[in-house]
C-alpha cells in the first residue's frame, strides 16, 4: 500500500495555522496586564510621544535618546541628543545621564528646559545650547517652587521656607521653630483646590506662602511598623464639627528681605483659598470662605503693606460655595479678570472689573468649564476644557471675550485634553475615545483645523478578549433625572445564560465614572471580571461630578440617602435584564465608594449578597473638617443626618458577606473608621471579612495594586 506523505504533512500544517489563530482569538488579560502596578501593564498602555509639550513657540518630545522640536507646519529635528547633553554636563563639571531625563519647561514662552541629575537641578537653553542655572537641591528640601522670571527657587526645609538663586545666594524666608507650625505648604486638606503652598509673584519679586498652625488640632496616631519597635507618628487631623487649624498668608519681598501678613482679621477658623496675584504685583486677592462654607468673599489685599483693600464680591448659598480657582487676569490689562463660579447652577467663567464690578457672564448654558487654558496673543478669546455635549465628553472651546460667541475646536467624539501655545495659535490635543487609543494632534485655534496628526496609537488590546460594554440611561429616583450608567457585559456573552452582577459604586462629589474615554471609564478590573464571566455595573448617581449644583448637592446633610436610591434604581434596571442572575448581585466601591457598599450591604441586605468596601468612611464624625462639614454641616448641627449616615449604627443588618480592606497608615480615611465598624459588628453579631494593608495609605498603589484586585476578585468568586 502506498504511503501518502502530502496529505498529513498539509493537515498538520492546516492544524497549526488554525490552532495559532485560535489561539491568537482566545488571548486573555491577567491583572498584572490590566493593573497600574502590574509586571506587564505597560505593555497594554497606548503609546504616546514622551513629554509632549510647549517650550517657546516650538512643541517638543523625547525619541529614544533624542529631542525633538518643530514649530507648526515645519518639519521636526532634532534639537538635543543625550550624547550632546552630557558633553554640555562633563564641560560645567556635572555627572553625565544614562537616559535623556524627564523635564519641565518653567516657562512655556521661554526654550528653556528644566531637569533633575543626581542632586542638582540643571536649566539647559536650547537656543544656545548652554546651561543657564545649576543648583544644588539637598534631599530634605521639597515643595520646589521657580520663579521663572528671576531664577530664584523657593522650597521648604522641615516645616520652614528658603529661597536660592542662580547665584547660589540662600536666604531663610521662615525661622519656626515650634511643633505645629507648617509654613509653605498646602493647607485646609488640599480641599477648594489647593494643592501648594508658595506662589511667586509674576515678576518674581516677591513670594506669597501659607502659614498653618495646627497646635490646637487633635493629633491622629499613625504607626510605623518599619521599625524593630513600632514608633507613632501624629497626624494632625481635624475632624468634623472639632477645633481647626489656623491659616494666614506671608508676603516676602526680595528687595526689603522681609515679610509682611496678610490682615485676614477674625474669625480665624476659616478657609483663606486660591491666592492670586495682580499682574503689577501689588496686590493679592483671595477667596476667603467661612467656616460653614456657605458664604465666600473675594478680597483684594494690599501685597506691600497686608492691608485689606476691599470686598470685591461676595457668593452665599444655603448649602454650600467651593470655590477651587484663583482670579485669572486678561492679558495686558490690570483691571479685568475672570472668575469661575456655580452661581447659576454650573461652573462657568465671569469677566470682572478690579473694583469689583461684574461686567458679563461669558460662559453660560447647563454644562461644566473644567478648566481655562489660556488666551490668545491679543487677550480677545479665552480657551476653555468643558463637558458641553453629552456630558460624558470634554472638549475644546474658543470663546470670544467681546460676545461670548463659542467655537468647538475638537470636534471628534471622546475626550480631548489640550495644551494651548504661548501666542494661542495651535493646539496640542490629546484625544481619546471607547474606538480611539490616543491621537495626539496639532490643531490651529482659528477653527480647529488639523494641522498634523503627531501621533497615532496602536490598540493595545487588539487580539484579546475584550467585553461588550455598553453605556446609556435609566430615570433617577425622582423620576426625572436622567442618570448615565455603564454595562460591561461578559467576554463570551450567551444571551441563554444567567450571569452574576458585580455594582462597582462612586457617587460621590469629585468623581464621573462613565465618560466617553477608552472602555467608556471603565477600569482593567472591570474587564478583568467580565472575562471571568461577570457583568459590571456602574451608575453615576445623583451627587456625582460634572452634572452641576443641583446634581451634585442633593447630598446635602443626608450623605448615603439619595445615592443610594438611585443604585436600587439601577438595580432594577439590571433585574429586567434576561441575563441577570438577581440572586447573585455584589457591590464594590472605595473611599466614598467603600461608604456607599457598606452602605447598601447593611440597608439593602435581601439584594446584595457579597460587597467589598475599600477604605471606608464610616461614621463621618470622624472623617476631616473641610469635606465633611461642607456636606453635612458639624455632627452638633446636624445630628440626625450624621445618625442616618452613621454604618456602625447598622451593623447589625449584616447578612451576606462583607470584606473590609483598610491601609493602615491612611492619612484620608483613617484607620479608626473601620476597625470601629469591626468593633460594632462583635457587638451586634455580625461577622464581616477583614484585611489590611499595613503599609499602605488610602490607595494600595504600585506593585501592590494587582494583589488589591486578585483579592477583591477571589472574594466574589468564593462567595457571589
Amino acid at each position: 500500500m502506498s504511503i501518502n506523505y502530502k496529505r498529513p504533512v498539509f493537515f498538520c500544517l492546516f492544524a497549526l495555522i488554525y490552532g495559532m489563530g485560535i489561539k491568537a482569538q482566545d488571548k486573555t488579560f491577567t491583572l498584572h496586564d490590566l493593573t497600574p502596578g502590574g509586571k506587564t501593564y505597560h505593555k497594554f498602555t497606548p503609546r504616546a510621544l514622551k513629554q509632549l509639550q510647549w517650550c517657546g513657540n516650538r512643541y517638543v518630545y523625547l525619541k529614544g535618546d533624542s529631542l525633538l522640536a518643530a514649530e507648526a507646519g515645519k518639519e521636526e529635528q532634532v534639537i538635543l541628543t543625550r550624547v550632546e547633553l552630557n558633553r554640555t554636563l562633563q564641560a560645567a563639571g556635572r555627572d553625565s545621564v544614562a537616559a535623556f531625563p524627564s523635564f519641565s519647561v518653567p516657562d512655556k514662552n521661554r526654550p528653556v528646559l528644566a531637569f533633575d541629575s543626581k542632586g542638582y537641578r540643571i536649566e539647559y537653553d536650547l537656543r544656545a545650547a548652554q546651561i543657564t542655572a545649576t543648583y544644588f537641591l539637598k534631599k530634605e528640601w521639597k515643595n520646589i517652587e521657580p520663579a521663572p522670571a528671576n531664577g530664584w527657587l523657593a522650597f521648604t526645609s522641615g516645616n520652614n521656607i528658603e529661597l536660592l538663586s542662580v547665584r547660589q545666594e540662600r536666604r531663610e524666608v521662615t525661622r519656626e521653630t515650634v511643633d505645629g507650625i507648617v509654613c509653605g505648604q498646602a493647607v485646609h486638606q488640599r480641599e477648594f483646590g489647593i494643592t501648594k503652598g508658595l506662589f511667586w509673584s509674576p515678576g518674581g519679586n516677591s513670594l506669597a506662602f501659607y502659614r498653618m498652625d495646627e497646635r490646637m488640632v487633635t493629633g491622629y496616631p499613625i504607626v510605623d511598623i518599619d521599625q524593630r519597635c513600632a514608633e507613632v507618628k501624629p497626624l494632625k487631623y481635624p475632624m468634623a464639627g472639632m477645633k481647626s487649624h489656623e491659616v494666614t498668608v506671608g508676603v516676602y519681598h526680595l528687595s526689603s528681605g522681609k515679610t509682611v501678613w496678610l490682615q485676614t482679621g477674625l474669625p480665624k477658623e476659616k478657609y483663606l483659598t486660591n491666592i492670586g496675584w495682580s499682574p503689577d504685583e501689588k496686590h493679592i486677592y483671595l477667596a476667603e470662605l467661612n467656616r460653614e462654607q456657605k458664604e465666600c468673599l473675594l478680597v483684594c489685599y494690599d501685597a506691600l503693606t497686608g492691608e485689606r483693600e476691599k470686598i470685591l464680591f461676595r457668593e452665599q448659598n444655603e448649602r454650600y460655595v467651593e470655590p477651587q480657582n484663583p482670579v485669572l487676569f486678561l492679558p495686558g490689562r490690570y483691571d479685568r479678570f475672570i472668575w469661575q463660579s456655580r452661581r447659576d447652577g454650573f461652573n462657568h467663567l465671569y469677566l470682572y472689573s478690579t473694583d469689583g464690578k461684574l461686567l458679563k457672564q461669558l460662559t453660560p448654558g447647563a454644562w461644566i468649564v473644567k478648566e481655562v487654558l489660556g488666551f490668545d496673543k491679543k487677550g480677545r478669546s479665552v480657551f476653555v476644557s468643558a463637558t458641553e455635549g453629552n456630558g460624558r465628553e470634554t472638549h475644546t472651546w474658543k470663546v470670544r471675550l467681546a460676545d461670548g460667541k463659542r467655537t468647538c475646536l475638537t470636534t471628534n467624539g471622546g475626550v480631548h485634553a489640550s495644551r494651548l501655545s504661548p501666542e494661542g495659535d495651535y493646539l496640542i490635543d490629546m484625544h481619546i475615545s471607547p474606538s480611539i487609543p490616543r491621537n495626539m494632534d496639532l490643531l490651529e485655534t482659528k477653527g480647529g483645523k488639523l494641522v498634523k496628526r503627531l501621533f497615532a496609537a496602536v490598540d493595545p488590546y487588539k487580539g484579546y478578549k475584550v467585553p461588550e460594554i455598553i453605556v446609556g440611561q435609566i430615570k433617577a429616583e425622582d423620576g426625572t433625572t436622567d442618570l448615565n450608567y455603564r454595562l460591561v457585559k461578559p467576554v463570551g456573552f450567551d444571551v441563554a445564560k444567567k450571569y452574576p452582577v458585580v455594582v462597582y459604586v462612586y457617587g460621590g462629589p469629585h468623581a464621573q465614572l462613565i465618560t466617553d474615554r477608552t472602555w467608556y471609564g471603565a477600569g482593567g478590573w472591570d474587564i478583568y471580571m467580565a472575562q471571568n464571566g461577570y457583568v459590571v455595573f456602574t451608575l453615576d448617581s445623583r451627587g456625582s461630578a460634572n452634572r452641576g449644583f443641583a446634581f451634585e448637592s442633593v447630598i446635602y446633610r443626608n450623605l448615603g440617602v439619595h445615592e443610594m436610591a438611585d443604585q436600587l434604581k439601577g438595580v432594577d434596571f439590571l433585574k429586567s435584564q434576561p441575563f441577570v442572575n438577581a440572586d447573585r448581585i455584589g457591590v464594590y466601591g472605595w473611599s466614598y465608594g467603600g461608604f456607599m457598599a457598606t452602605n447598601l450591604m447593611l440597608s439593602y441586605p435581601d439584594i446584595f449578597k457579597v460587597g467589598v468596601a475599600g477604605g471606608p468612611v464610616i461614621d463621618w464624625s470622624n472623617y476631616e473638617i473641610m469635606y465633611g462639614e461642607r456636606y453635612m454641616d458639624r455632627p452638633q448641627d446636624n445630628p440626625e443626618g450624621y445618625a442616618n449616615a452613621n454604618l456602625k449604627l447598622k451593623a447589625g443588618n449584616l447578612k451576606g458577606r462583607l470584606l473590609l480592606i483598610h491601609g493602615a497608615v491612611d492619612p484620608v480615611v483613617v484607620w479608626q473608621h473601620s476597625l470601629g465598624f469591626l468593633k460594632a459588628c462583635i457587638e451586634a453579631g455580625t461577622s464581616p471579612d477583614y484585611f489590611v494593608y499595613p503599609t499602605h495609605p488610602h490607595n494600595v498603589i504600585g506593585k501592590d495594586r494587582p494583589h488589591l484586585f486578585e483579592k477583591i476578585a477571589r472574594y466574589f468568586d468564593d462567595f457571589l
